[in-house]
């Protein structure tokens, strides 16, 4: 069933009638029905339900699974990892190869696979087995320039997500001057980088006390590219003998990172750990200088191989230069750097998410999480016995001295005063439980606002773990409606999650329109009529938004978070109200002028309607869009690629998978895979979810077995 406002009020309603008051133990989790054989069963919607008599038999029929949904991308990304992206397709692949090789991470990929306890090391040796048992079954159904990567191992597993998580979310290929294969967003077009930091995802977590239920709710909410690539999300449910998960990760990742259960749940937002570090060498006599003396480099010979376009392979060498830092690179504007990177030394992460996300109650998930094997992701946790809790985690390293703008940059590397050798402890890192508020968010922002009052200082931590700057609107919008939401229904979580409102217009259109006004030109009140209608919400129908976004652009930069226009600067004790109104009219004007012939020349008129321009379109299915950026302020986030031949534009990061959880009994749970659940050839779970996120719809998510069977559209048995 798809759920809407109107049905979600009687569903709510009779929840609240018949469940727990108040913050009253909850009763224990329903068990989960025997598995009575190793089986699929995929839904209307493209999502596998695997069922496993053992754990090995999950992991097998999830590995299985992927295959069948996303094989092509996978065996894509494993190849890359292997460091012979270049050698199975070419020279587009040349950059990324010498990326993971000079970095090690084939290598350490087969040191960590070893390293893994014997029962999870079956496991991810089951993930794989049923990779390759579907491309063995279904041979046509895999692309034949991706078929030279199978069989996969383990090990393969072991490298993506060491590539992932160590090389693209805590050392992008970009700070080693390398750079990956550009992304592209979902019509091909390529994607502008410099938005995947702030718009990475929200998160809630609500607790019994704050909830009308008396249950914890939760909300996961990433926003990533919608292109093929890494970061692609995959919906499972998993149940196995004495375990049951339903969520969203990665494709290619044998775990399930935004996961939950009848008895807990998580969701992660990026929050831009500082894992890494690049150090500016001093070169001198082909070495480099190290407190005052000079140091030859460490240097490793090794090759990779090159597919030709005439369907040669070419090999090449590859010298791999180390320094006392790390490995060495010469960044494309010409300065020499080395890479260091925290966590090297902890092959425990897929393990440690496995862990936490099975946890029958909040000790076992704190023991998982003070592992600290999970090198970044700011980590919210809500359960049935009404806890809830955001922990900034990572594995940051300590520093002698600087703040976050230092440790950012080039950093000295002549000397050893800059050379980190440990990392801070999972109770040295900021983290709030159970708060009086009776919520934790986190929408990209820095750790000192997950709860409104805010029970985290920042002066209790070294400066450079996180920047203590102005929260980005969409956070203070994030922070805001939690604050003043009082006590919180599943509905009316549904209905902040869809929150297009620009907190930006809120802050300033006053002011601009009382100091445009005084401009009599035709052009100009029109401009003030438009904008003083709007509502502020960046709804499919609404006319002024297009404006209001040339407007901002000029007043808060290209990203939206420029913060000299301000007459009222950010204070931190006032994060949900600052930073506000217009320093200087008179230019605010000027601004607004300016993007009214933007505006004009770009769209055709001054009033477009918003979703005529900014669409939502898959293959055939081409619907009106809405929301739009973090730095304007929806919750709703979606990036706008640049304008198309037809003078429209199309998603190129933003809402991707949306999980919003009751912990009752069961648990009740509504959701959406924005950009359906798979992406192999032929399939139709490609835009078959794409109507429900234009008209502000979400899915029931299918956990009880008789729900499972009354929307089959296939069974796989499985032989594991």
């Amino acid at each position: 069933m798809t759920l809407t406002r109107r049905h979600f009020t009687a569903i709510v309603l009779a929840t609240a009638l018949t469940g727990a008051a108040g913050c009253n133990p909850a009763p224990p989790a329903p068990a989960a029905a025997a598995v009575a054989k190793n089986e699929i069963l995929w839904d209307t919607y493209g999502v596998p339900h695997v069922y496993g008599t053992s754990t090995a038999a999950v992991f097998y029929g999830y590995g299985y699974a992927q295959a069948q949904s996303h094989g092509d991308e996978i065996l894509r990304l494993y190849g890359e990892s292997r460091g012979r992206g270049a050698e199975y397709w070419g020279e587009p692949y040349e950059a990324t190869t010498r990326w993971v090789l000079t970095n090690g991470v084939p290598a350490r990929a087969k040191v960590w696979y070893d390293a893994q306890e014997p029962g999870f090391r079956a496991n991810l040796d089951a993930f794989a087995k049923g990779m390759n048992d579907y491309a063995a079954a279904h041979a046509d159904a895999i692309d034949p320039t991706v078929r030279v990567v199978l069989p996969v191992t383990g090990v393969d597993v072991v490298a993506h997500a060491h590539r992932l998580m160590n090389y693209i979310y805590v050392a992008s290929p970009n700070l080693g001057g390398e750079g990956e294969a550009p992304l592209v967003d979902a019509s091909g077009r390529p994607v502008d980088p410099g938005y995947t930091g702030e718009d990475g995802s929200n998160t809630w977590a609500v607790s019994a006390k704050k909830s009308a239920s008396g249950h914890a709710l939760l909300l996961q909410n990433p926003h990533l590219g919608w292109g093929v690539n890494y970061f692609t999300y995959y919906e499972a449910h998993l149940v196995g003998p004495d375990f049951e998960l339903y969520g969203a990760t990665q494709i290619g990742l044998p775990v399930v990172r935004f996961a939950f259960s009848q008895q807990m749940g998580i969701s992660n937002t990026v929050n831009g750990m500082m894992g890494s570090t690049t150090y500016q060498l001093a070169l001198r006599d082909k070495g480099y200088v190290y407190d005052g003396q000079v140091r030859p480099f460490e240097v490793t010979t090794t090759s990779y191989k090159v597919r030709q376009a005439d369907g040669r392979v070419v090999e090449k060498p590859l010298e791999i230069r180390s320094t006392v830092h790390g490995p060495v690179f010469t960044r494309k504007d010409g300065v020499t750097v080395a890479l260091r990177v925290a966590g090297l030394d902890r092959p425990g992460m897929l393990h440690q998410y496995f862990d936490m996300v099975t946890a029958k109650n909040y000790d076992a998930f704190t023991a998982a999480m003070k592992r600290l094997q999970v090198p970044t992701f700011n980590i919210s946790y809500a359960d049935r016995d009404g806890n809830i809790e955001y922990i900034f985690n990572g594995i940051a390293p300590k520093r002698a001295s600087g703040d976050v703008a230092f440790w950012r940059g080039l950093v000295p590397g002549d000397s050893s005063e800059f050379l980190w050798t440990e990392v801070h402890g999972y109770e040295e890192l900021p983290r709030v439980t159970n708060p009086r508020a009776g919520f934790v968010q986190n929408s990209n922002d820095p750790p000192w606002f997950p709860s409104w009052p805010t029970e985290i200082q920042p002066d209790d931590y070294p400066p450079y773990l996180a920047p203590l700057s102005a929260e980005s609107m969409r956070a203070q919008n994030s922070l805001s409606m939690m604050a003043e939401s009082g006590s919180l229904t599943l509905e009316k979580m549904m209905e902040l999650k869809l929150s297009t409102r620009s907190l930006l217009a809120d802050r300033t259109l006053p002011e601009l329109l009382d100091a445009a006004r005084a401009d009599r030109s035709p052009d100009m009140q029109a401009a003030v009529a438009l904008l003083g209608a709007w509502n502020h919400d960046y709804s499919a129908d609404n006319r002024a938004g297009l404006l209001f976004e040339e407007w901002a652009k000029l007043f808060a930069g290209p990203s939206f978070t420029g913060l000299a226009n301000y007459k009222v600067a950010f204070d931190p004790e006032k994060a949900t109200s600052t930073p506000t109104g217009i320093r200087d009219p008179a230019a605010a004007v000027k601004m607004l002028r300016e993007a009214i012939a933007t505006t004009k020349k770009k769209y055709g008129a001054l009033d477009r309607v918003f979703g005529e321009v900014s669409r939502f379109k898959l293959g055939d299915v081409d619907l009106p869009g809405d929301g739009h950026v973090g730095g304007l302020g929806p919750f709703r986030v979606i990036t706008w690629g640049p304008l198309d031949a037809s003078g429209k534009r199309y998603p190129q990061h933003g809402e991707t998978w949306i999980g919003m959880i009751e912990f009752s009994t069961p648990v009740k749970a509504y959701g959406l895979m924005s950009y359906g659940n798979s992406r192999q050839k032929g399939t139709t779970h490609r835009s078959d979810q794409l109507e429900l996120l234009s008209k502000h719809q979400f899915r029931e998510l299918w956990m009880q077995r008789a729900q499972v069977e009354a929307h089959v559209s296939e069974r796989t048995e499985l032989t594991p």
